[in-house]
């Protein structure tokens, strides 16, 4: 297993189709939600704890080796907004282009035939963490901090707040990553037993709401 594989894969930098998206950063800063790095400490905080943790343990599962269809359906069913729904395949499919090109894997092969229109980028990820090596909890670690990472980095650009404040607030956070992907990894772990129920689906209805708003909205700078 290689560590270095971890930093490759959550590394803003990787050609995944990432800086499109603002992780529903724009739809607040918009609704006056996130207005200054306080505001945006929280917003990620909970985020993290919601739409994140569903991500990370879809990510640990799919890193575990369970079927990526099963987890496709269960993924389905944790997004009701299908502007999230949509952007999560979208956010899949690039990732998928790019893990399969750097990480080359049957499983990744298998995944793109049987979802050529894309599928759920937690479940992605942890096909590609599974492919170079690493662990579902790393897949999870992933996950989680991309769940942070996104928002803040955008709402940089939205607000022209100061980059050291927005990595600032996801140093503080890292207390909490290391939760929910423990968290995450741990249900993975108990779906052999109990199946797709035993991994998290914690809601953020507001997000939801707010995605559907954003995707409406003529004028945006980011997809989602």
């Amino acid at each position: 297993m290689s560590r270095a594989a971890l930093l490759v894969l959550a590394d803003g930098r990787f050609p995944a189709g990432g800086h499109a998206h603002s992780g529903g950063a724009e739809a607040a800063v918009t609704a006056g939600r996130v207005h200054d790095v306080a505001s945006l400490r929280e917003f990620c905080r909970g985020r993290l704890h919601t739409s994140g943790l569903v991500a990370a343990g879809l990510a640990a599962a799919a890193a575990a080796g369970y079927d990526p269809l099963l987890l496709e359906e269960a993924a389905d069913a944790r997004t009701p907004a299908p502007a999230l729904r949509q952007a999560a395949r979208r956010l899949g499919r690039q990732l998928l282009r790019t893990a399969r090109a750097t990480w080359p894997s049957a499983e990744l092969d298998a995944l793109a035939a049987t979802r050529p229109r894309g599928a759920h980028q937690p479940i992605v990820l942890g096909l590609a963490a599974r492919a170079a090596g690493l662990t579902p909890l790393d897949a999870a670690h992933a996950a989680a901090y991309e769940s942070v990472s996104g928002p803040a980095t955008a709402t940089v650009r939205l607000l022209s707040l100061d980059p050291v404040d927005a990595t600032a607030i996801l140093a503080r956070l890292a207390a909490d990553l290391d939760h929910v992907a423990e968290q995450a990894a741990d249900a993975a772990r108990r779906v052999s037993a109990e199946g797709v129920a035993a991994l998290p689906a914690v809601s953020a209805p507001l997000l939801d709401i707010a995605a559907e708003q954003h995707a409406a909205r003529p004028m945006r700078l980011f997809a989602s």
